[in-house]
């Protein structure tokens, strides 16, 4: 069985993502997102799919934020 990485990164980020809408805590719930974004962008890099490199990259942006604002920093 050939396992290819990118997509292993991919489906744990999804994973994480999903997670972390059905939390009721926001700071881990940003966290979850923070991280699995950063495993989406990886995985849209790999695939080279612009959009969804932008798309991951405002999401894992205004995720950084919101934690930032919960922490209050902003």
């Amino acid at each position: 069985m050939d396992i290819n990485i990118f997509k292993l990164i991919g489906a744990i980020g999804l994973i994480l993502i999903s997670v972390g809408l059905l939390l009721k805590n926001r700071k881990y719930e940003d966290v979850l997102y923070i991280v699995g974004g950063c495993c989406l962008e990886v995985y849209s890099i790999h695939i080279k799919d612009t959009l969804f490199i932008v798309l991951q990259i405002i999401f894992t942006l205004f995720a950084i934020y919101n934690l930032l604002k919960i922490k209050k920093f902003f």
